[in-house]
């Protein structure tokens, strides 16, 4: 694929706590899956991490994990796919590392985030696919939140990047209904497990302060 073609940003965002910076830039960025097992914890000691966060968390490691108050059990179960409880789709999520693709989504995921000192961090998006493809996702609106008319979702709503890049969204379209435009852009950028080499990829950090 040539430069031209390339179809989605040059440049993905990515917001951390100010407080696992200095973690991130030795050991890259990890899903809150992978900094369970990297903690050691017994399944009963991850069940509170690995479940519904309705306030921010801290694991043994010092890791915050960002709670999930937007997309609690009873909204989820609302817009989830039959067949799909709640708690799989936080596993879903929790397995993976996420990255904003516009400008304007980050904004307002920064502005929820405001409680706490924060680094917005803008990875070459092209480099870090070119390493990480074969495990990125792309979603077609924020899985974060499942507030005020959610998407319906399910395992389908995390698009592998390769069928992206060849059928765009008719793999996420629930069934009997038709897919979306091919030129609706995907919201994020999920890669399952890790990033341990992030800093390879980072452009540009900007700390931001509480309010």
């Amino acid at each position: 694929m040539s430069h031209d073609d390339w179809p989605l940003p040059s440049l993905a965002f990515h917001i951390a706590d100010a407080e696992n910076w200095s973690a991130i830039e030795r050991m890259g960025l990890h899903s809150t899956t992978a900094l369970i097992a990297r903690n050691g914890l017994s399944a009963e000691e991850a069940r509170p991490f690995a479940g519904y966060r309705n306030q921010s968390m801290r694991l043994p490691s010092g890791a915050v994990i960002r709670d999930q108050r937007p997309m609690p059990p009873s909204a989820l179960t609302r817009c989830l796919d039959a067949g799909l409880a709640p708690q799989a789709w936080y596993d879903l999520v929790n397995a993976k590392v996420f990255f904003w693709l516009q400008v304007e989504r980050l904004d307002r995921h920064l502005a929820a985030c405001r409680a706490r000192p924060q680094i917005v961090v803008a990875v070459d998006l092209r480099r870090m696919l070119a390493r990480h493809g074969q495990s990125a996702f792309v979603t077609p609106f924020n899985v974060g939140n499942a507030r005020r008319r959610p998407a319906s979702r399910g395992r389908r709503t995390f698009v592998r990047l390769d069928a992206w890049l060849k059928t765009r969204w008719e793999s996420e379209a629930p069934q009997g209904r038709p897919a979306r435009a091919r030129t609706h852009p995907p919201a994020e950028i999920a890669i399952q497990g890790s990033v341990p080499d992030l800093m390879d990829f980072v452009v540009e950090t900007r700390p931001v302060a509480p309010r």
